[in-house]
């Protein structure tokens, strides 16, 4: 086992604002980073943005910023939330930033000085939303195969990486180190995308006549870097490459990624780090996406869960524990609240939450809260404790390895296991029957192995609840050390699973716990429940004219409809609705249906979001392109005449026609409306 351990995340795209696939990832890194602390190893963590490229441009000029404050803004963002969902990251790295810059072109150089740089002339199909090329070979039906977007055909002179040099290595490296890249579905994945042939060599360049925020080519001032380039940089510079004690202590390390960014980061990266004679990474981890009603989530389809907003709502060591819980790494996930809270209460409520307060609570009741002062060795022991013994040990070790391997899902369900059996152990030693006839040898022996295994299970949560894990060695007399690091020893986890008499004898202990309350289900959850139950909720939404048919044959009439009288709203409901201020970057009649106008929207996303209106009679497309709008952002998206809708436009009908509802003054894209 290696001495330092280095774990990124990627450096967030920042033309919006951080969402749950954002912290997902990052919370990720955060428990590995505290998970090889317990191993002993010294860790480094970063995480940042990615600040240059053409839709960043793009964000800033549709909210009336330069790029520079625009990027200052968001980034800050980013900066800001990951404290508040207990990550403690290293270095925060901004690619604005002048030693990030440096560093990429130092790298540049070296790599154009030994040839693999080369100047030429290519046509190519680019995607304003992926910031590249396409070849023919890699569109789906002349799409873009992301963003389901036609790309512009541009022919240009521009600079090349010879990344086709360097794919037999790549494809050799693979087979050799099958860890390289995990899980294994995305190692195929690549060593697939290698064979087929479709890869050339990378444009590694913008010229400045079409786009000049980016880093200068060291070596030719007309051109810029192309922005993949420069971000995977990032996790070099943030050591101090070349020079940097960092770069010597933590080089090379491990990244973190979800799979829609794959190729950049398992065919690009690994090809740079071999040109400029730098040792590759140790693994490439790459996961799913988080869906919402079975949707990948995504800012476009305006289906964003905020994860503040979540943590604030079950506690921030709950909902980490459920993303580490609940997605399979390397497969999608479906996020819900109803899912959020089944988790809670059955594995932390029920099964964790419930061990502590029995235990704790018997502890108080017969040896008065303190650690019961008797040696857990074999001649105290009964089969049923070295039963409990060894699957305890057991349970750790298979904790460890299958965490280190980025199973956490099946890694927290080692743990629970040894939580299931000490529950059982309870009802079977049965503590309150050995205070009643007297035996208090062996009721010291029982109470003092379940707090044991107890403590057990605190420290190896730690990574993943470390707020809990604290409270909890607390509650045993155990507290965490005040710089809240395990690395102080080498390998503790082998002193974790031999050895058992680390709690002080006599140390005072909580006479009681509750840290997982039982939750309910929202109320309207509970009602969406028993709609579909009783089998009403197709039948009740057709009924309100909200069926399929119902949407489409409305949809025309939806800006001039006059509703009945409303009735009283709650703040709770007002708080549930979310406006934003959008502008309209594209519009056109929809061809279909008269009444309807399709507008591409940018709410400052990651792409514009297409908004169905039925304003066709009062407008024209072409008035409205460059129109700032109020937009209902979290509608669920509605397929209308055969076009997903993705909110909605305000309006305000009157005497002299239909006015569209707009701020005062221009605002960014996607300011929240209060």
């Amino acid at each position: 086992m290696s001495s330092s351990y280095y774990i990124t995340t990627p450096i967030y795209y920042v033309n919006a604002r951080p969402h749950l696939g954002h912290a997902y990832t990052t919370i990720v890194a955060d428990s590995l980073r505290r998970f090889h602390e317990l191993l002993g190893q010294r860790t480094w963590f970063v995480t940042g943005t990615d600040e240059h490229g053409d839709k960043i441009v793009q964000a800033a000029e549709a909210a009336g910023v330069t790029p520079q404050a625009f990027v200052d803004g968001v980034s800050g963002q980013f900066r800001a939330l990951w404290p508040k969902l207990g990550i403690r990251h290293d270095h925060f790295v901004r690619t604005t930033d002048a030693a990030h810059k440096a560093v990429v072109q130092a790298f540049l150089g070296r790599v154009h000085a030994a040839g693999d740089i080369y100047f030429g002339e290519f046509g190519g199909h680019y995607c304003t939303g992926c910031e590249r090329f396409y070849t023919e070979k890699e569109l789906e039906d002349g799409l873009c195969p992301q963003h389901k977007t036609k790309p512009e055909f541009i022919r240009e002179r521009n600079y090349f990486f010879r990344m086709s040099k360097y794919l037999p290595w790549l494809a050799d490296h693979i087979r050799k180190h099958p860890d390289f890249i995990r899980p294994e579905r995305y190692r195929n994945e690549v060593l697939a995308m290698i064979e087929s042939g479709g890869l050339e060599d990378l444009c590694i360049s913008r010229p400045k006549s079409r786009l000049e925020w980016g880093i200068e080519l060291p070596f030719d001032r007309d051109y810029v870097c192309y922005v993949w380039f420069d971000a995977l940089l990032n996790y070099i510079s943030a050591l101090g490459w070349p020079d940097g004690e960092g770069y010597d202590a933590f080089w090379p390390g491990e990244h973190l990624v979800a799979k829609d960014i794959l190729k950049p980061h398992a065919v690009f990266w690994p090809t740079m780090l071999k040109a400029a004679g730098l040792p590759v990474y140790r693994h490439l981890n790459v996961h799913g996406y988080w869906l919402v009603r079975e949707t990948k989530m995504s800012k476009s389809l305006g289906n964003v869960v905020d994860p503040l907003a979540v943590a604030e709502r079950y506690g921030l060591d709950a909902f980490r524990y459920f993303f580490l819980r609940d997605m399979q790494f390397g497969a999608d996930a479906s996020f819900s609240e109803e899912a959020l809270i089944a988790r809670i209460n059955a594995d932390l409520a029920n099964d964790l939450g419930n061990l502590f307060s029995r235990v704790l609570s018997m502890a108080a009741k017969y040896v008065d809260s303190r650690v019961p002062d008797v040696a857990l060795d074999g001649a105290n022991l009964s089969e049923d404790d070295k039963v409990l013994l060894e699957l305890a040990e057991s349970a750790v070790r298979n904790y460890v390895q299958l965490f280190d391997n980025v199973r956490f899902s099946q890694a927290l369900d080692a743990l629970w296991e040894l939580v299931r059996a000490l529950n059982k152990y309870v009802d079977v030693q049965a503590p309150w029957a050995l205070f009643k006839a007297g035996n208090m040898d062996r009721l010291t022996v029982v109470l003092r192995l379940m707090l044991e295994c107890m403590r057990k299970v605190a420290v190896w949560l730690w990574p993943v609840m470390p707020g809990t894990a604290a409270a909890m060695l607390e509650q045993l007399g155990q507290p965490l050390p005040a710089s809240e690091r395990f690395g102080s020893a080498p390998a503790p986890e082998r002193a974790e699973a031999l050895r058992w008499d680390e709690l002080t004898p006599g140390a005072a202990l909580a006479p009681s716990s509750n840290l997982f309350p039982r939750l309910e289900a929202p109320a309207e959850q509970k009602e969406q429940g028993e709609d579909r139950a009783a089998g009403k909720g197709k039948a009740g939404r057709e009924k309100a004219g909200q069926g399929k048919s119902g949407r489409e044959n409305n949809a025309g009439k939806a800006c001039a409809a006059s509703p009945e009288t409303p009735g009283e709203a709650s703040f709770a409901d007002f708080q549930k609705i979310d406006l934003r201020v959008g502008t309209i970057v594209a519009a056109e009649k929809h061809p279909d249906a008269d009444k309807l106008l399709c507008f591409q929207v940018d709410l400052g996303e990651e792409a514009p979001r297409q908004i169905l209106s039925g304003i066709a009679e009062h407008f024209t497309p072409e008035e409205l392109v460059g129109r700032q709008v109020c937009v209902v952002a979290n509608l669920a998206p509605r397929k209308i005449r055969g076009r997903v809708s993705q909110g909605m436009i305000l309006t305000a009908e009157h005497e002299g026609g239909l006015s569209l509802l707009a701020p005062g003054g221009l605002v960014p894209g996607g300011s929240r409306i209060s």
